[in-house]
């Protein structure tokens, strides 16, 4: 399933149930694997300190850059990406290799995929 793509393959990721520093772990280091909306300086807000937040971003996964080893997180993240079914694969092999992942749902479509995840430090 790792064959190469003749267009660019995009992945949508939310972060929630985490601080905004663990979420910046999470962009930062998918944002050194794969290019990125998100600006290098870009840092997660919390805007409210009692309401629950969620962070955006997208990657394109078609060509991956050296993934270094991701600070370790302070507290359980979860994920939640939709992409087609070649890019959730390529966003999930990554997050594979450097963080402890555990599969909380997914659901396929036609020609895309969503999945919720939980990432924790290894």
């Amino acid at each position: 399933m790792d064959r190469e793509r003749s267009h660019e393959e995009s992945v949508s990721v939310e972060i929630s149930g985490c601080s905004k520093e663990d979420a910046r772990i999470v962009f930062d280091t998918l944002g050194t694997c794969f290019e990125s909306d998100r600006g290098a300086d870009e840092a997660p807000q919390q805007l409210h300190e009692t309401r629950p937040m969620v962070w955006l971003g997208t990657f394109e996964v078609t060509d991956t850059h050296e993934c270094p080893s991701p600070a370790r997180l302070s507290s359980s993240v979860e994920a939640d990406a939709q992409g087609s079914y070649w890019a959730i694969e390529r966003l999930r092999g990554t997050l594979d290799s450097m963080f402890a992942v555990r599969d909380l749902s997914s659901a396929s479509g036609d020609q895309e995929r969503e999945l919720h995840v939980l990432l924790e430090s290894r």
